[in-house]
Parts: structure tokens; C-alpha cells; sequence
């Protein structure tokens, strides 16, 4: 079996997560969190749709994780960022880490905004 390392463009993996928190990039964020190539910070959650639509022109898709399992996500949310022409993904955050960290190694032009499990 052959093995490739992997590495990263100007953003930074997801190590981690557990009960509360999302370990990016060696440093440990408690509660929701929003990451990308600009960096990561803390995220209002699914009301907090302003920190997302700054994202427009930067990424083409946006994985949203909606805590341990998968659920809806507002409709007045989904409309406005399809608006802004942001491609948006809903799924677990387990998942919605799995597929950032993968889509990263890529170098593709993603963000995550998770909710903690």
C-alpha cells in the first residue's frame, strides 16, 4: 500500500471534535465554529447567517454541520446563501468535518460552519 501525505493550502485541518468543541489546526474552539481559508473562529449558529454570506466570491461550497445528527437547516438561511451563490452542503458534523478535511486536501475553495456534538 502506498501512502501519500497529505498537505494543506492556506487553511487548516480539523483534527478533532468531541463533546463541545472542534479541534482546528492544533488549537482547541469550544461551541459552534466557522473555518476556512480566512481563519476560524467562533459561529452564532444557524442565526448567524451574516458571517457566512461575507464568505461569497471567497469559496464555492459551504459544508454546514448540524451537531451529531444530520437535520434542516432554517429555509430563509438555505434561500440566502444559495442567493449569495454559495453552494451549501447540509450533514452531520462528523460528517460535515470528514468531507471539509478531505475537500481541503484537495484544494478546493470550501468553508465549514459546524455545530458542535
Amino acid at each position: 500500500m502506498r501512502l501519500n501525505e497529505v498537505s494543506y493550502s492556506d487553511a487548516q485541518p480539523i483534527d478533532g471534535y468531541g463533546a463541545g468543541f472542534f479541534r482546528i489546526g492544533g488549537q482547541v474552539h469550544q461551541g459552534a465554529v466557522l473555518t476556512s481559508a480566512a481563519g476560524t473562529a467562533a459561529w452564532g449558529g444557524l442565526g448567524d447567517a451574516e458571517p457566512l454570506l461575507a464568505l461569497a466570491g471567497e469559496i464555492d461550497v459551504l459544508f454546514i454541520g448540524t451537531g451529531e445528527e444530520i437535520a434542516h437547516i432554517p429555509a430563509e438561511l438555505r434561500a440566502a446563501l444559495e442567493q449569495a451563490g454559495l453552494g451549501v452542503e447540509i450533514m452531520n458534523s462528523p460528517a460535515a468535518c470528514r468531507t471539509y478535511n478531505v475537500l481541503l486536501s484537495e484544494g478546493r475553495r470550501i468553508a465549514m460552519a459546524a455545530l458542535p456534538v
